[in-house]
């Protein structure tokens, strides 16, 4: 009985992870990788024509989330107009030819600053491609308004409710003082005269990473104090797609925001927030009032954040507008609630900062024991490193992802990382697994005496039972020890599922031979044979159906090793355990194939380990190991004995 709970509890486990990856991640994998490659065909080709995408208004704020009573009510009061018309699309090129610029060029980042508007909106990452192959366009992170989808940051001052100032807006033209491009070490400085006395100077500083700074001065030369509050926000026009794994990886707004702790709301949250909104500053509306906070937007691998100083009084909100017509306009902004009033002949100042690069784990920081600190220490930010999704296994993910960093730096290659990582897994629990296996070695060693109780009650269940356990109990036997092995397998496997798919360093990362990228699956197919044949099963019997016989070359690898761990063992006797048995290795071998090649490496690696491992233990324990015997009998059926004479 206890042998069927055994089969029951594999069948089940097995059944979850396949039915479950393929409704969660299989599919929306296989439909994303073709609508993101075809969206990188159009976005960087030269002169194709790119999906429409239009500037307009920024979300209207909740009435009431000012600060005080003679606090500004909007984040944005200069925000131009909604066109009734749809405006011609730009290029991105046109779109960042047609309004004058200050150049960015630092060892990471190339860009350039806007100056009407002063804002940050033309950025892509010197290290990163779109593909692996690195004459490929280098990834485009902030992009202007007029351009295919638009995100960009934007820095400034609002006046008290009924002021009349004329505030630098978003229609503003900047002067740059002096000349030169915003580089590592030079700082490049812009000013605009409002004409009514009042001059505002912008210090915009980047470092050799991604973390620019923003100092802003306001000199009052009128004979009247001006009370100003400033501001800061990240804007986005347009719903990205999600990129088929959002279950278990955040996309979208993202902030951690004081006391309120980590926010992760999806686009469609903040529409709904804003459908049913009021006139209160509530975290159901997605606005707090708060110090020590940090919001923007994150993708996959890149993220823009707004950094305020860790001691500012913020109103920090996620927030949505949608134009008649348009593309939704989404906006992380925090607004200073302390304000600065500036007295005539005086200057005020106040400073940020602005995150927008690749989420990278060492620049970022890791709140783990000998992990790197990155910005999250060396700036003290409030969980600075929650910008990079741990998943909710993160206890495990963080080590695992330093245990790899630790074992590349080592060798240099993230391929013999995992397989050094998994020798040292191993070793880990060995002590369990060498519990495991000996009592699966003595259940065999037993099977005889098994046999003949199952023959003496077999019409009696109970008594055949009892004198199961009694055996058990005689020889020292657990008898759900033998899914021990798998159980400690599922949350290392899904721990390293996160690492290779939430990690920018997996990205891209090399192994031998034809696998380029670990963290994407094997790109070679045994139904094309192995790319000798041209045919493509995808175009022929669609994305679901021709994706799901994409079998490469590791997965097959894997199942055989699977398939060669379950022949240690002898054939069950019961017949439908035999089937599932034989099963198994095709039904996991089908499954994995989608998995990223690095997983399925490791898979390969821990079956090879694991028929070691149990082949050393039994021969231990004086089991014989019929590994070749139960191979011979899979491909050579034994002849029927004839009856005697």
């Amino acid at each position: 009985m206890n042998e069927h709970k055994n089969t029951i509890l594999a069948i089940v486990l097995s059944l979850i992870v396949v039915v479950g990856w393929e409704y969660f991640f299989a599919t929306p994998e296989i439909e994303n990788q073709a609508q993101q490659h075809q969206e990188q065909t159009i976005q960087h080709q030269p002169g194709q024509p790119a999906t429409p995408a239009n500037p307009g208004t920024p979300a209207t704020p909740l009435a009431g989330a000012g600060p005080t009573s003679g606090a500004p009510s909007a984040i944005r009061p200069t925000a131009p107009s909604v066109p009734s018309e749809r405006p011609e699309q730009l290029t991105r090129k046109a779109a960042i030819a047609a309004s004058p610029r200050v150049a960015i060029d630092t060892p990471r980042l190339s860009g350039s600053i806007n100056l009407h508007g002063a804002l940050i909106d033309d950025l892509s990452l010197k290290d990163y491609h779109v593909t692996i192959d690195p004459a490929s366009p280098r990834v485009v992170l902030l992009s202007p308004v007029g351009a295919p989808h638009p995100f960009y940051a934007e820095f400034g001052w609002v006046g008290a409710s009924g002021a009349k100032e004329n505030l630098p807006g978003q229609d503003t033209a900047w002067t740059q003082v002096g000349t030169g491009a915003l580089s590592v070490g030079h700082p490049v400085t812009l000013r605009y005269d409002n004409g009514q006395g009042l001059i505002f100077t912008r210090t915009i500083s980047v470092d050799d990473l991604y973390m620019f700074h923003i100092t802003e001065s306001v000199q009052n030369k009128s004979s009247n104090p001006v009370t100003l509050y400033s501001y800061g926000l990240v804007s986005r026009h347009g719903t990205p797609k999600a990129k088929g794994y959002s279950f278990y990886l955040h996309e979208g707004p993202v902030g951690y925001i004081g006391k309120d702790g980590l926010q992760e709301p999806t686009y469609k949250k903040v529409v709904d927030a804003k459908a049913s909104s009021s006139s209160v500053c509530t975290a159901q509306h997605y606005c707090w009032n708060a110090t020590n906070a940090w919001l923007g937007f994150t993708n996959e691998y890149w993220a823009a954040a707004l950094v305020p100083n860790t001691d500012a009084n913020l109103t920090a909100r996620f927030s949505v507008d949608t134009p008649d017509g348009q593309e939704p306009i989404y906006q992380s902004d925090y607004l200073q609630r302390d304000p600065q009033t500036v007295a005539p002949g005086t200057t005020a100042m106040v400073s940020s900062r602005l995150f927008a690069g690749a989420k990278e784990v060492s620049v970022v920081g890791i709140n783990f024991p000998f992990g790197p600190g990155g910005y999250n220490q060396s700036l003290q930010l409030n969980h600075f490193d929650l910008l990079i999704d741990w998943g909710w296994i993160y206890f495990i993910s963080k080590p695992m992802f330093l245990a790899l960093d630790f074992f590349f730096h080592l060798v240099g290659n993230f391929g013999l990382a995992i397989l050094i990582v998994t020798v040292l897994i191993k070793l880990v629990f060995f002590p369990l697994a060498n519990k495991s296996y000996t009592s699966m070695a003595k259940m065999k060693a037993v099977q005889p005496q098994m046999a003949m109780i199952k023959e003496r009650y077999a019409d009696d269940r109970v008594k055949q039972q009892q004198a199961m356990m009694e055996l058990y109990k005689k020889e020292q036997i657990n008898p759900v020890s033998g899914c021990l092995p798998m159980i400690i397998q599922i949350p290392v496997f899904f721990a390293l599922y996160d690492v290779l798919y939430t990690t920018i360093e997996m990205r891209h990362a090399p192994f031998y031979g034809w696998i380029h990228d670990l963290s994407a699956p094997d790109p070679t197919n045994i139904f094309t044979l192995f790319g000798l044949v041209s045919w493509h099963p995808e175009a022929i019997l669609g994305a679901y159906i021709g994706g799901f016989l994409h079998i490469g070359a590791w997965a097959v690898v894997m199942g055989i090793t699977m398939w060669v761990q379950m022949k240690l063992n002898p054939a069950p006797p019961d017949p439908t355990q035999q089937m599932i048995f034989n099963w198994m290795p095709l039904i996991f071998t089908f499954m994995l194939a989608h998995f990223p090649a690095g997983l399925v490496i490791y898979w390969a690696w821990n079956n090879t380990l694991s028929v070691i491992q149990q082949s050393v233990i039994m021969h231990r324990n004086g089991i014989k190991v019929q590994l070749w015997d139960n191979l011979k009998t899979t491909f050579i059926r034994a002849k029927p004995k004839l009856p005697a004479e």
